[in-house]
């Protein structure tokens, strides 16, 4: 059963390599140059597609920035590693270089941008009189309230400037950007904060978001956000602008994709699947709901049936010296609020390979793990409300380790309720 799981898992990240899923989007090679820029957790992979893939006759050049260690080696298009999910200055530099490399091109170029989640972080360059340390100090704190990606990137995109459309602001050529979304709706303003997507939103929404978490930010940011609220600074480009004609956004993998690859494996091995798709809020909160909802259909499914869902929950952080991430957290919380029910098995998994900060993609859960935890002298209750869920299924030798998946569509989460019969016939399959 932890095969199956982890079989399930890579069926579903098999749907949105960047390997298989960038070349049937290239674009024809233009009159002029062709430059390729962008970043996010699948930079590097989506960069080496455009290569294999890009006419051997015509010029191309390019620079992306992805996660440190995410990176895979490539001919023309610089690969640069940064930090995530708070921005270091390798990445502002790179956004620095990016910016002066779009600029130069005229309309008889093309950019082919590259983004995928992790790039509101990676191509993070401060606005005019912020610090880099005053950008990382309100992203630090917008992660630990627990916002939601969506806020987080309205503030970013008004304290940087290659987000939020501006990108395409700085263009003079055709744009497509081809996008493997991290985020539910997969609307490409939210999706590495939209460098080449209308922003719908103002600096007046910035600043109402950071009272509703009662952030107070640094001096600077708060200063740069008035500005901007009092129209002496220019807000980022709006819906219908006109620098958007020239613009293709194409969002070429999703969490959809993950899932229905995921499904269809299970399914072929007589597991009656569930798919919730993409959800949202906070881990404990939606693993309460997820077990009340195996509860419920508990004798009304047929053996085995699986619990399928996508999308990306939030950590409250209540210990800030927890180890753990948002895909341990639910697991956890799911475990222990399905205690009593036999056969049940879990597996929850960042599709970037990394739950958080650590180097775990995830976790697994088993019927046993309960007792297993209580035989090691752990008590799951505190490690759940002390954010220690890594401590915990790293005790009990179920993290799940990929290494970088060079991919990002968010999380993925299965649950299996089974009995004896399943496990044989999955061990068969």
């Amino acid at each position: 059963m932890r095969e199956l799981l982890l079989a399930a898992f890579q069926a579903g990240l098999s749907a949105v390599d960047p390997m298989a899923i960038v070349p049937s989007h290239m674009p024809a090679p233009p009159r002029g140059h062709a430059l390729v820029v962008g970043g996010g957790k699948a930079a590097g992979a989506m960069a080496c597609a455009v290569e294999d893939h890009w006419p051997n006759a015509a010029p191309l050049a390019g620079l992306v920035v992805t996660r440190y260690q995410h990176s895979l080696p490539t001919r023309c298009i610089e690969v640069i590693e940064a930090s995530h999910p708070l921005p270091d200055s390798r990445g502002a530099e790179a956004a620095t270089r990016m910016l002066d490399q779009v600029r130069r091109l005229t309309p008889d170029d093309l950019l082919l941008v590259l983004l995928s989640g992790g790039g509101s972080s990676l191509l993070a360059l401060p606005a005019e009189g912020i610090a880099l340390k005053e950008l990382r100090a309100v992203t630090k704190a917008l992660l630990a309230c627990g916002a939601p990606i969506q806020d987080i990137n309205t503030v970013r995109k008004h304290l940087t400037r290659l987000s939020g459309g501006q990108l395409a602001a700085h263009c003079q050529a055709p744009i497509r950007a081809l996008i493997i979304s991290d985020v539910v709706g997969d609307d490409p303003t939210d999706i590495a904060s939209g460098p080449c997507a209308p922003d719908p939103s103002s600096y007046a929404d910035a600043l109402a978001i950071l009272a509703h978490y009662a952030i107070i930010p640094p001096p600077a940011v708060s200063a740069h956000l008035q500005r901007g609220l009092r129209r002496e600074i220019l807000d980022t480009p709006k819906p219908g602008d006109a620098v958007f004609e020239k613009v293709e956004n194409r969002v070429i993998g999703s969490a959809r994709q993950l899932l229905s690859a995921a499904e269809a494996y299970l399914h072929e091995r007589g597991i009656t699947v569930v798919n919730l798709g993409e959800n949202v809020g906070e881990s404990r909160e939606l693993a309460q709901a997820h077990a009340r909802l195996i509860r419920d259909r508990l004798q009304s499914m047929p053996r085995p049936f699986a619990l399928l869902s996508g999308g990306e929950t939030t950590v409250i952080v209540r210990n800030p010296a927890g180890r753990g991430g948002r895909n341990t957290e639910y697991l956890l919380a799911l475990g222990l609020a399905l205690k009593g029910i036999a056969s049940v098995w879990g597996l929850a998994c960042d599709t970037d390979g990394i739950d958080g900060t650590e180097e775990n993609a995830g976790a697994r859960w088993q019927p046993d793990s309960l007792a297993r935890s209580q035989g090691l002298g752990l008590d799951a209750q505190n490690a759940l409300a002390g954010n220690n869920a890594y401590a915990f299924f790293q005790a009990l030798d179920d993290l799940v380790i990929t290494g970088p998946t060079r991919t990002n569509v968010n999380d993925f989460r299965l649950v299996l309720i089974v009995d004896q019969t399943t496990i044989f016939a999955a061990a068969r399959a």
